[in-house]
């Protein structure tokens, strides 16, 4: 039960490690302001599932209280971090549109 837990994790490491890369090159190669903040907020939501992937993913291959505590750190840090930029994302992204089509 662990291995396939252990797979679930590290599937969800790379993958938000990837849309981590992904919104941040979209954020560098972006010229609109609001647009740039969007996509960093949105590498913020990935970067935050990873470390929450990650301190959980510490609990299956250290499984001592130095284990668990590194885990609930992670974990604590990754929501925080991944529910304020979600809350930026979602409100930035209301002006996205409009900022495209100010500037057509």
């Amino acid at each position: 039960m662990s291995n396939v837990l252990n797979f679930i994790f590290v599937f969800f490491i790379v993958v938000s490690f990837v849309f981590y890369f992904y919104y941040k090159t979209k954020q560098f190669r972006s010229t609109l302001p609001i647009r740039k903040k969007w996509y960093t907020a949105k590498a913020g939501v990935a970067l935050g599932t990873f470390i929450i992937a990650f301190g959980l993913n510490a609990t299956i291959i250290y499984p001592t209280s130095v284990g668990y505590g590194v885990a609930i750190v992670f974990t604590l840090i990754g929501a925080g971090l991944a529910y304020n930029n979600y809350k930026r994302a979602r409100h930035e992204g209301k002006y996205v549109h409009e900022e495209f089509e100010l500037n057509k």
